[in-house]
């Protein structure tokens, strides 16, 4: 289940006079091992509307307010792509047009001046040719892939989401857990991580969605903190899917499958008819749901062994990130920015380390139990989680954990134990941090 929907227009909902002035200094390609990247100079950010057409294969960019700078270098053709052309439309966007010699899919980047260059536009193409050659390297090596974990930060840019008494803002602690939520899973041998946004910066919340099945994502993590009028509520939730909120996404991707390409599993709605392409979203909605509440049960599990749960079982809502129906999506809310002690805690780095920790512990819980076919950890089994960069391990106690526990759980022995720990006795509490010694 690795092939992405393309085809899917990206378009970040900013208007037009946002971006008045851009201009496009230059585009330069570059091919390597079977790979084509396109960059795109451009003199300011940039919200770009991707679109990808067929016979003749063609990738459609549209960059709306922007102009084509008098002595912009436009690249030839290299690698996938064949040649490059560019111009103005009539509602004023500047349209690049790249044709390729077969069809491809691209991931879409950003990046901020640094060094020689201002803002970029980068354009990753991934052809079906390099796919299938990967995908036959990888059986003939026996080599299983990672499991890719989209960690979404909520809100951002222009959206700052909730704000706390002491003007703590959501989208800045919320990405700083983000990261160190990455971090951890980047530690972990056979799990990778990707995040949605690594920055300040506004996104549609399709394009989140968009983004995590670009990258192939085997599970979608919003993380977001809360907010009411009052300041007495506190402690975190996890969200799955509405089953009307996922009905409803299926249907408009039902509808607009005459321009989409693939789900995750390789299947085309628009070869479909209309009586199999509903039994195959209903199949993968049915799967996905069913991943998204075993997923979200491991994580808010271990999010009680942390601290205060608002509540103790998986709540259900429409949220737009959780609907796409072929990857598991869950929506963290780590505590209510409103409460005090909940903001105090949200801005200290330390707990926002142990919310990560506990999120990353749910996220191995559930791969271990259910790991995707095809995967590293589907060949080697259930895996411990290992401490940051390959240090020790660590373990946060929860409620019902023993010291003995502990130590019959990772291999070690009592003593040892206690003695990396400074213990005296086998008094723990929870939310307590134990370093796990090498067994």
């Amino acid at each position: 289940m690795r092939s992405v929907i393309a085809g899917i227009l990206l378009c970040l909902l900013v208007p037009s006079s946002a971006w008045a002035g851009g201009q496009l200094d230059g585009i330069r390609l570059s091919s390597h091992e079977g790979k084509t990247r396109v960059v795109l100079d451009v003199s300011r950010q940039a919200a770009p509307k991707l679109m990808s057409l067929r016979n003749p294969n063609r990738l459609v960019i549209d960059l709306p307010g922007f102009s084509l700078a008098s002595n912009a270098k436009i690249a030839g053709g290299k690698g996938v792509v064949k040649s490059v052309r560019t111009a103005p439309q009539a509602n004023g966007d500047l349209r690049v047009v790249l044709d390729l010699t077969e069809t491809a899919k691209a991931s879409e980047s950003r990046l901020s001046p640094g060094g020689d260059y201002g803002h970029r536009l980068l354009f990753d193409l991934s052809t079906s040719s390099e796919r299938t050659a990967r995908k036959t390297m990888t059986e003939a090596t026996g080599a299983g892939r990672d499991v890719v974990v989209a960690i979404d930060a909520g809100h951002g840019g222009k959206d700052p989401g909730a704000s706390g008494r002491h003007g703590t803002r959501e989208k800045d602690v919320v990405l700083a857990i983000a990261r160190k939520l990455a971090r951890r899973v980047n530690d972990q041998p056979g799990m990778k991580a990707v995040l949605t946004r690594d920055g300040d910066i506004f996104l549609n919340l399709r394009d989140r969605m968009v983004r995590a099945r670009n990258h192939g994502a085997d599970l979608f993590i919003s993380i977001h903190a809360d907010a009411v009028d009052s300041a007495q509520p506190r402690g975190a939730s996890v969200y799955v899917v509405s089953d009307k909120g996922a009905s409803n996404e299926a249907a408009r991707l039902l509808a607009e499958r005459e321009n989409a390409a693939d789900l995750r599993g390789g299947v085309n709605l628009g070869e479909q008819e209309d009586m199999v392409a509903f039994a195959l979203l209903d199949m993968y909605r049915d799967l996905t749901e069913t991943g998204a509440v075993k997923a979200g049960e491991e994580v808010l599990q271990e999010l009680g062994g942390i601290g205060k749960l608002h509540r103790s079982s998986i709540q259900q809502a429409g949220f737009v990130v959780l609907k796409s129906p072929d990857v598991p999506s869950i929506l963290v809310e780590t505590a209510f920015i409103s409460n005090p002690t909940d903001e105090k805690n949200l801005r200290s780095s330390a707990h926002q380390q142990k919310v990560a920790d506990a999120i990353l512990k749910g996220v191995v819980n559930y791969f271990n139990k259910t790991p995707p076919e095809g995967t590293l950890l589907a060949q080697k089994g259930p895996q411990k989680v290992r401490g940051p960069a390959g240090g020790p391990q660590e373990h946060v106690i929860a409620r019902g954990d023993t010291l003995s526990g502990i130590a019959y759980r990772y291999n070690v022995s009592l003593r040892n134990l206690r003695s990396a720990n400074g213990l005296r006795n086998d008094r723990i509490r929870v939310g307590q941090v134990l370093r796990i010694p090498s067994s």
